[in-house]
This record gives C-alpha cells, structure tokens and sequence, in this order.
C-alpha cells in the first residue's frame, strides 16, 4: 500500500488530465464531460486494482492504447485527386469583397495576397474553369542556395504522385520573376494540431501520407531538407495530404544541386534540424528528412502539440543541440559512431547528460505512437527507420 501514500494528488490529477485529452482526441464526438468522466473512471480504475506504481502506470498506459485502437478506422481517402476549394470558400477565406480586384499574373486574375515567403509570395487566384489555385512568385536571380524555384520545378515534376504537391504549371513573367502554379489547399498541418482541429484518426492518415510522400522522394534519390507540418498541406483535416515545397530540395547529379558530399548544411527549419548537419556533416542522405520525420510524429501525437525540440528564441543552433542533447541525452561514439567524420564534433564540449525515458518524454501517447517517434529520433542516422518501415509501423496498423 505504500505506493498509493506516495502517488500525490498532482500525479493522479496530471493522469486524468492526460487521459481526458487522448480520449477527446481520439473521437471529435466525444464532448470534454464526457471525456473526463471516461478519464476519471479508467484512472480510478487503475488506482484501486494496482499492486505498485509501475502497474498502476501501466494499466494508464494501456487505457491510452485502448482508445487510439477503438477510434483506429482509417478516414476514407479512396479518392487521391487534389480537391480544389469552391469559389465560394475561396472567396471567403481570401476575405475580400466583390469589389476587390486584386493582381493579375499572366491568365490568373483576382490574386489576393496570402503568404510572404523568404523568397516568394503567395497569392491565391480563381482560374478560368473555376479552380481555386495557389500562384507562387518568385525571383530566380535574387534567390540564395540551397534555394533554387528552377530546382524545384524540375523535381516537382519528377516527383509527381499522389502526396505530393502537384505543380499545375510554370511561365515567367516581366522582371525576371517567375510564377509556379499548384492546387489552393486550405490547411496546414501546422495549423490543424495549432488550432486541435484533429483526431487520433486524421493525425494518423496525415503522417501515413507524409512518410508516402517521404518513401516515393527518397527511391528517386530526392531529399526534401526541409520537413516540418506546415509543409504538409490539405483541404480538410480528413486529407489527403500533400508534401509540399520543394524550394531547398536536393538530388545527386541535378544541375542545381551540390555534390553530394559537398551538401550545403545550412537546410531545415530551426527545431525539425537533424543532428548531423548541426555539426557540419555534408554528405548526410535521406535519414535527413526521417529526422525531421520523427520531429513531426512527436509534435503530432503528443498532448498540446508543441516542437518536440528548442532552438530558442532566435533559432539557434547550440540551442537547439543543448535541447536536443538534454532530451536524448550526450551522445558519445559508442552511441552515435559517427562523431567521428563529423567536421565540427569536440570543437564545444558539452555537459554530459542522461537520456530521458521515453515515457517521460512523450507522456500519455499511444505506446505505437512513441515508439514510432523512438525509431526515427536516433543519432546514428543508418539506425532511424526508413520511410517504407515507418509505413509497417504497428502505429499505423487498423484494427
């Protein structure tokens, strides 16, 4: 009985809590009365049949597990055709009146800002046949690498498939500007897991897409560098999903891209960066993208959906290594054999940290969920799971 005096209110009530967001999570029918009440019952439940906190965690555990597999019917994405929004919605998501007139861009009128970009801007458009598209204007000559809109075409088209991003087509207008055209697609998955607009079920139909996409890229030798859940772009929660900008992608042999241990390093968005090209590795390949794979697998299953990993304020890289060092712990050469080509390894010394427990750094997911996230964040990249055995993953598997 003394593990019940030890169990302090606090940890019973972070239970519940954790509990009452996986089971509203899980169905977007369930009301939060109704989720907490469930939460309450399972935590009860498992507080008077435990014989020690480590069962009393488990059958915790296993209550999560429970719910992700009752609500694990995959949402029905029969038809993989990009849905263009209604002239209607795009009216009213462009929040502009009738009067509005907005800019013109070769046979695309009515284009109505809507994202600036580091080297493009995003304006949203109405084609003649109705179709809401996203027209993206951007200006070769001023782009600095590993930016390159040429490059992106080119591989955009050779990458064309079913989850990914399909470029409707290309001209080039006065100033040396040139315009890409694609699909106007309504969300972010950012902004789905910002807003909790999203169940168990959608979060794992997206991350199926995105680790297709991933599988498709990498068997044409392509990485993308820059994986994160805003590049990742649907119509409606209930996908399909889309990968999306190529604008930093590489592939060997590519007129625009850098030999192939010559890698410029300086890819990625802050947090989603993968270890080896914070210390300058240039010759890293596809592993890259499953890095910032596991990144977006984390930040999407856990409660609250924040970056699994700090860069800080202004996205630093001895941040984002100290957050990642002290989450997964100070790697050494037996864990990570790779330190020793990495060209800036030992030029700081760090603290040496213990790893976390992934119980403790992902709480109240699905054991699939951590566990698929465990597989894709290891130092060694030759040891994170490739896009293909991602996609056999228990986690996605349907009951």
């Amino acid at each position: 009985m003394d593990w019940r005096g030890d169990l302090g209110f606090t940890d019973r009530l972070r239970a519940i809590q954790s509990l009452t967001t996986v089971y509203q999570h899980s169905s977007s029918t369930t009301a939060f009365a109704e989720a907490q009440a469930e939460a309450r019952r399972c935590e009860t439940e498992a507080y008077d049949q435990a014989n020690s906190k480590e069962e009393y965690d488990r059958l915790c555990q296993q209550a999560i597990d429970t719910a992700e597999a009752k609500f694990a019917a995959p949402v029905n994405n029969d038809s993989k055709q990009v849905q263009d929004i209604s002239h209607g919605e795009y009216q009213d998501l462009a929040g502009s009146s009738e009067s509005s007139v907005g800019e013109t861009f070769g046979q695309y009128t009515s284009c109505f800002h809507h994202f600036d970009g580091l080297h493009s801007t995003i304006y949203k458009s109405t084609a003649k046949d109705g179709a809401v598209r996203a027209v993206k204007i951007t200006i070769p000559h001023l782009m600095t690498a590993p930016h390159d809109v040429q490059r992106e075409a080119r591989l955009l088209r050779e990458a064309a498939s079913p989850n990914v991003i399909p470029l409707v087509e290309m001209f080039n207008l006065d100033g040396g500007r040139l315009a890409l055209v694609f699909p106007f697609l309504r969300y972010d998955f950012a902004q789905l897991l910002q807003r909790d607009m999203v169940t168990a079920a959608q979060t794992r139909s997206i991350l199926r897409d995105m680790f297709q996409a991933l599988e498709h890229i990498h068997k044409l030798g392509i990485i993308h560098r820059d994986i994160k859940p805003s590049n990742i772009l649907m119509s409606s929660p209930d996908g399909p999903a889309y990968l999306a900008d190529f604008g930093i992608s590489w592939k060997e042999e590519d007129p625009g891209s850098e030999l192939s241990d010559q890698k410029i390093t300086d890819v990625g968005t802050t947090s989603y960066r993968a270890p080896e090209v914070l210390f300058g590795y240039k010759a890293y390949g596809t592993a890259l993208d499953l890095w910032a794979a596991g990144c977006v697998v984390a930040e999407a299953i856990t409660v609250g959906h924040g970056e699994l990993f700090d860069s800080g304020p202004v996205g630093s890289d001895l941040s984002l290594i100290h957050s990642i060092f002290s989450t997964l712990g100070t790697p050494d050469e037996h864990i990570w054999p790779d330190v020793q080509v990495l060209p800036d390894w030992g030029k700081v010394e760090f603290y040496t940290v213990p790893a976390q427990s992934w119980e403790d750094i992902l709480p109240a997911v699905s054991s699939n969920g951590r566990d698929l996230a465990r597989r894709l964040l290891r130092y060694q990249s030759s040891e994170r799971l490739s896009a293909d055995k991602a996609l056999r993953h228990p986690y996605f598997s349907t009951v």
